[in-house]
């Protein structure tokens, strides 16, 4: 081979890596434009599954309000109007709509705490709680709801010093217990007790002796506004909200959760808070 013969072989060479180069930019440009898409088509799924969660939620908590507001408001026209209301009737009345006011503060509370929650979770700030102390609060708050109906409640938890929320600590027990105490029957048993413990987690586990719930309702016992017995729901005031609200305080806390059917019967939670 003489010189020209090189120099053409090394400018094909060059030519040749040079196209082999270009092909490979143009690939590693089109995943990145793939994966540029994929992520733009999971963002845009994420927001229409956010805003029809909002809507969902706007619609059921319109829903939820119906009841108490249009019960008020007839109590309160029958009290207005200028037919004669006796004393027992008036009292009969102002209690009902007392009652109402109530559930109507319950919903507005529950239904700010998850908003906080999913959209400002840096609104809540985390300080030394001992989780088996809150449970303790949470625990005397009902004691005496739980005695009327012949409820023996139990905290075996260990001390459980950890870096958290108090209020939402206190919601995930006060809410657990008290769908016990209002739904799962009289003469049972509450039991909160410590499972297992890591490096950064406490393992709790949570159980009534009651009825349980029918199995086709587990997999939806954390959904917003779910309730079991509606009519039980409402007559004792239940929002509909509580257990999202633990799900979500226990996610807030790096923990995760689910429930079962006890095989001796009553209904279970396993959950985990993270130590810091």
């Amino acid at each position: 081979m003489d010189w020209s013969d090189v120099v053409l072989l090394l400018l094909v060479v060059a030519i040749f890596v040079l196209y082999i180069r270009l092909m490979l930019k143009n690939k590693r440009l089109r995943q990145m434009a793939d994966e540029s898409e994929c992520l733009r088509r999971e963002a845009e799924a994420t927001e229409q599954r956010n805003r029809q969660l909002k809507q969902e939620m706007t619609s059921n908590i319109s829903h939820e309000l119906k009841t108490p507001v249009s019960s008020i408001r007839g109590y309160l026209e029958i009290l207005l109007s200028d037919k004669p209301v006796d004393d027992e009737r008036r009292r009969f009345f102002l209690n009902r709509c007392y009652r109402q006011t109530l559930r109507l503060s319950d919903l507005i509370q529950d239904v700010s705490v998850i908003n906080k929650l999913e959209e400002s979770s840096d609104l809540f700030p985390r300080t030394d709680v001992d989780a088996c102390i809150v449970a303790d609060e949470a625990l005397a708050d009902l004691v005496d709801k739980a005695d009327a109906a012949g409820i023996t409640m139990h905290n075996n938890l260990p001390s459980l010093p950890m870096q958290g929320n108090h209020e939402l600590i206190y919601c995930i027990f006060r809410n657990l217990m008290e769908n016990s105490v209002s739904y799962a029957g009289e003469g049972i048993d509450i039991v909160l007790e410590s499972y297992k413990e890591s490096a950064d987690h406490y393992f709790i586990h949570y159980y009534d002796t009651g009825k349980g719930v029918a199995d086709e309702y587990l997999s939806r016992l954390f959904d917003r506004f779910v309730r079991i017995d509606s009519g039980r729901s409402r007559q004792n005031g239940g929002t509909g909200l509580g257990l999202s609200i633990v799900k979500h305080a226990v996610l807030f806390h790096g923990g995760e959760i689910y429930a079962k059917n006890r095989t001796a019967g009553g209904l279970e939670f396993f959950f985990s808070l993270k130590k810091q």
